[in-house]
């Protein structure tokens, strides 16, 4: 039992579990951060990091049968030939729809911070008030002054790209020099913020380092080469994941252990002392069950599957999961709806072309109910667009050899795409549960997901559209088509809740220090924390909080109120 007690166990090695193990080795804590996938190294282990498409056996596509075989994960923008080793198979870890929902998981060392998509907003105070507002979900136990300074924190250390703007809906960080626009997305952008007193577009901000300083180049990372090969992990450290940062730093302390292939099956309650006192976890490749042990568990394992865990926590005192007294876990789940998307052409600028492959894109925050209701919806969307010249620049009838090169070589006509990024609801009947017949490989129950789209949800997509539509026009675009992908809840992986932060234990799970009301020495602050999802990517706010959370379960500790 010795050698496997520690000071703190971090279930998952993602954004946020990345984050939970550099903050508590800095302070001093011997950790343990349990990994069910495999070990993933910076640099060593991204095989494709530097290849060409014609260096891969399908040319960087993926092969009719891994398409038949694993519907769920081909249906994510970023699985490719280049890709796929990062991505779960669908035949690998089967779970169960109870409605159509698509869950993209990445099992490895670093998780999902190898392959998101690395945009970066912070939430304002509009956001943190909305519920208690607009009477939807339950209040949030924080405002935007509380985790404010949270935020400088570790965008400081991240290295966030972006422009200062003054937005009360999308307050300014810690930036670094933004990317720039092309000369069509400035004349979208100019037209459509001189037409509106509300909205105004701005260029996107993101977790790449432009203008590396001294604290990005102490990690080991260098600057963003803007070559849009991130998914594959990047040799120069110019995004951020946990590979290339946190996960490193936290080793030069000597106080991490990292053990990959292990699979969370439970928490352990102790019934004598009426408290958590480890994990339980099943190797994946041996099958052979382990047990460690530490004062505070961080729960990181991705929304979903840290729902899995707590809900497998079962006991006397816990028979429906750890903490579960009033039947809410793995209810309230909410996700980001992006099913509407507009595109055009843009006439003139024949001239221009644009260059490099900035990455981010133009963006407009939420714009609808955001200091009152005065919508016949609740809640709004972010919206995001970005042009560039594309597609076949030559006749249709050019001829093979030197005239096709030749016709190739020319640029075709500009384009501008546009897409929502829609906040959802939380409702007691979009949930999660454990099926109870089936189990893994590992004997954990699968995870039943019930999740699905409302009337709300549609109001969104129907207003995004027509307003997305006015827009384009305003900005000079023609030809405009509008389209509803119809596309599963899922697919978004921005899902969150479930574990919800909360004033009340009666209807919360979580404290305002993301501390379980009835398990003092268990943090969750990954996604599964959301009290409501806002519009604006997640993963920022989930690294605040749990650098937050962190600095109170360590003096907490070192108080001894976590035994």
């Amino acid at each position: 039992m010795k050698q496997n007690e520690f000071d703190a166990i971090v279930v998952g090695s993602g954004i946020s579990g990345g984050w939970a193990a550099k903050e508590l080795c800095e302070k001093g804590l011997k950790t343990l951060v349990l990994e069910r996938g495999r070990e993933v190294q910076h640099l060593k282990d991204y095989p494709t990091m530097t290849a060409h498409p014609w260096e891969m056996p399908h040319r960087n596509q993926i092969p009719l049968a891994d398409k038949k075989a694993n519907p769920v994960v081909n249906r994510c923008y970023a699985y490719k030939e280049d890709t796929a080793h990062f991505f779960v198979k669908d035949t690998e870890h089967p779970y169960v729809q109870d409605k159509p929902f698509d869950w993209v998981r990445g099992y490895q060392v670093g998780g999902k911070s190898l392959i998101w998509a690395r945009q970066t907003q912070r939430w304002s105070r509009y956001d943190f008030e909305g519920p208690a507002r607009d009477g939807f979900a339950v209040d949030w136990p924080i405002r935007y002054e509380d985790i404010d300074p949270w935020y400088s924190y570790v965008e400081k250390f991240v290295g966030i790209s972006g422009s200062y703007e003054g937005l009360d809906t999308l307050p300014d960080g810690e930036f670094l020099k933004a990317w720039e626009m092309n000369c069509v997305e400035k004349e979208i952008r100019d037209r459509v913020n001189a037409h509106y007193q509300d909205r105004k577009f701005i260029i996107g901000r993101c977790a790449h380092l432009t203008q590396p300083k001294e604290e990005h180049l102490a990690q080991g990372r260098g600057q963003c080469m803007a070559r849009n090969q991130c998914y594959r992990g990047c040799p120069f450290g110019g995004y951020f994941s946990s590979n290339s940062s946190t996960l490193p730093w936290a080793a030069k302390t000597g106080k991490l252990t990292v053990r990959p292939d292990s699979v969370v099956h439970s928490l352990i309650w102790d019934e004598q002392n009426q408290k958590v006192t480890g994990v339980r976890v099943v190797d994946r490749l041996t099958k052979e069950a382990k047990e460690y042990f530490a004062k505070v568990i961080f729960l990181n394992a991705s929304a979903l599957n840290t729902n899995l865990i707590l809900l497998n926590s079962q006991s006397t005192r816990f028979p429906a999961g750890l903490g579960n007294e009033h039947g809410i876990l793995g209810k309230y789940i909410a996700f980001h709806n992006y099913r509407g998307t507009l595109g055009g052409s843009v006439e003139g600028f024949e001239d221009k072309q644009q260059f490099g492959r900035r990455p981010t894109a133009v963006m407009m925050p939420n714009f609808r109910n955001v200091k009152q209701q005065e919508m016949d919806f609740l809640r709004g969307y972010m919206t995001f667009y970005s042009a560039g010249r594309g597609g076949w620049g030559g006749e249709p009838e050019a001829p093979f050899g030197a005239g096709f090169k030749e016709a190739n070589s020319k640029p075709g006509p500009w384009h501008v795409f546009m897409m929502m990024q829609g906040e959802t609801i939380p409702k007691e009947s979009n949930q999660v549960s454990l099926d109870p017949d089936q189990k893994d490989a590992w004997g954990v129950p699968l995870l039943k997901i019930k999740v699905d789209y409302d009337e709300n949800d549609e109001k969104i997509i129907k207003d995004f559209l027509e307003q997305g539509e006015e827009m384009l026009h305003i900005g000079g675009a023609k030809n405009i088509y509008k389209s509803d992908s119809k596309q599963a809840p899922g697919l978004d992986i921005h899902e969150m809740g479930g574990v919800r932060m909360g004033k009340d234990p009666k209807t919360s799970l979580l404290n305002a220090y993301n501390q379980m009301h009835l398990a003092p020495n268990v943090f969750v602050t990954d996604g599964a924390c959301m009290t409501s999802t806002g519009t604006q990517n997640p993963s920022i706010t989930y690294m605040a909080l749990t650098a937050r959370a962190v600095d109170y379960a360590v003096k907490e500790l070192k108080k001894g109120n976590l035994k």
